[in-house]
């Protein structure tokens, strides 16, 4: 493991540098890459979501592109399309900036469902189908949505199916005064992401990723995770549980935690750092709930305070 800790702290640095005084947003972004995941960013404007992704990409030397989401955007805008050649008299495929390793969709939720869509086979399958031809994307793959969550005029809200595409949902937040002090001193002639220099390469990354499904998780770990699950099925306040991709997403998103922070074993610390980033915006309140004001935030806090922590050595044997 000291090559990958090396590595990985090189890529934290590198980002670091770009996104100030956030490190455990920082930290969870590399462990969601590097366990294959998707990411939903969800906060106000100009609070770095794109500088995050655009410094992960370019720390880890992978192509990277931004999708700008608009009404008018087509799926063919997202996939590519078929343009037919006058020389060679044949239909040509254009890729669309969906081909690339690392990708934005910024403010996908000013998308229509129909473009929204177009990602969805692209995230999941790691594959986008034209014109009857299926075209596979490069690896290592990761899309990177963002939307802002108070402004819904013009919006179309993610279905559940799609959300629960993505393995996490994060806020970054506003940053301190003391670290908005040095963003403004570090942005005066240039911006920090202009800076920054691969620290790796896709293929290291494909390599860690690998590394990432070997981390060991001990049954009983892994027993509590189920039992956390099945907890979000039994509450009273939610319509909607955690569902069996749900549970993968949180076991691997555990792993690469784990190996995040050093560890060759996951630990129950890892399940509840990483239960609301990876469940919250899966579960859905009852009517009931929503009227008297409960949150899913709380409901799931409330789960995790009553499910029982085991107790144990959790290295391997």
């Amino acid at each position: 493991m000291g090559e990958f800790r090396q590595t990985v702290k090189d890529l934290i640095t590198s980002v670091e540098n770009v996104v100030l005084d956030k490190p455990h947003v920082v930290r969870t972004s590399v462990a969601a890459f590097l366990a294959g995941g998707h990411v939903l960013l969800e906060d106000v404007p100009g609070v770095a979501k794109t500088m995050l992704v655009r410094a992960l990409a370019a720390s880890s030397g992978c192509a990277f592109n931004r999708i700008q989401c608009t009404p008018d955007l087509l799926p063919s805008d997202v996939s590519g399309v078929s343009i037919f050649n006058q020389d060679t008299r044949k239909f040509e495929f254009r890729r669309g900036p969906i081909f690339s390793q690392v990708v934005v969709a910024d403010e996908i939720n000013r998308a229509t469902p129909r473009t929204q869509s177009a990602l969805l086979e692209a995230m999941a399958e790691g594959q986008v189908s034209i014109d009857g031809a299926t075209y596979t994307l490069e690896r290592p793959f990761a899309v990177f949505a963002t939307q802002n969550p108070v402004e819904h005029e013009g919006t179309f809200p993610l279905p559940e199916a799609q959300l629960d595409r993505f393995m996490m949902r994060l806020s970054i937040g506003y940053p301190s005064i003391l670290a908005e002090a040095d963003i403004l001193e570090r942005t005066r002639l240039s911006h920090p992401v202009e800076a920054v220099r691969p620290v790796t390469d896709p293929v290291t990354i494909l390599a860690m990723q690998e590394k990432v499904r070997q981390i060991f998780v001990h049954e009983r770990i892994r027993d509590y995770l189920l039992r956390l699950i099945a907890r979000t099925r039994d509450s009273t306040h939610l319509t909607l549980g955690a569902s069996p991709r749900a549970s993968m997403m949180l076991f691997r998103a555990a792993q690469a935690y784990a190996a995040v922070l050093g560890r060759g074993y996951v630990i129950p610390d890892d399940i509840k750092a990483l239960a609301h980033p990876v469940l919250e915006h899966r579960l859905i309140l009852n009517p009931e709930s929503r009227l008297r004001r409960v949150t899913v935030f709380a409901v799931l806090r409330d789960l995790i305070k009553e499910v029982a922590v085991p107790a144990g050595n959790w290295k391997q044997a």
